[in-house]
């Protein structure tokens, strides 16, 4: 059973690190939901408290990936308009630009990257907001989705150390 536990958590981290990059997969919970199957082993037993503090870093860099896009778009200047307009980018990014990809080719990179900072920017446009300030705001769209993204990788690569170096720890 353990292997298969085993095999269940690997699977689970890389779920959550493609889930740290594209948006709609939590990959933050689900790279600590790969700990708790580790933990559910025979072999491999963490302790309460690096559960507890492990889960409340998930819960805080989950919280955080919602409020850094947007911190960083007020930050430079940003309004409403230009929050809607990145997660309008976003959602565009990362569904229609990857569908084109089929007959357009590989787009969606540039759609997870780009569809933040270009809706930021329309968004601002739509709104009235000059030129200059729109490109500043879509820039702190773009910089806040970017860390967002840092610290969700940081998280799983945490995860992924813990797991790789127990599962060797426990076979060998």
């Amino acid at each position: 059973m353990d292997y298969i536990l085993f095999i269940l958590a690997i699977v689970v981290v890389i779920i959550g690190f493609i889930g740290d990059i594209i948006p709609g997969i939590p990959g933050t919970p689900v790279s600590y939901l790969a700990l708790l199957l580790m933990h559910w082993t025979d072999r491999i037993s963490y302790s309460p408290q690096f559960l507890v503090v492990m889960g409340f870093i998930c819960v805080v860099i989950t919280a955080l990936d919602y409020v850094v896009p947007v911190w960083g778009t007020k930050k430079f200047g940003g309004t409403k308009a230009g929050v809607r307009g990145s997660t309008i980018g976003l959602i565009i990014g990362i569904l229609v630009l990857p569908m084109l990809g089929i007959v357009l080719g590989p787009f969606g990179i540039l759609g997870i990257l780009g569809g933040p900072f270009l809706g930021a920017y329309i968004g601002e446009k739509i709104g009235g907001t000059p030129d200059d300030r729109a490109w500043r705001s879509a820039f702190g769209s773009f910089i806040g989705f970017l860390t967002g993204t840092f610290m969700k990788i940081v998280y799983t690569l945490v995860v992924v150390f813990y797991i790789v170096k127990d599962i060797f720890v426990a076979i060998f």
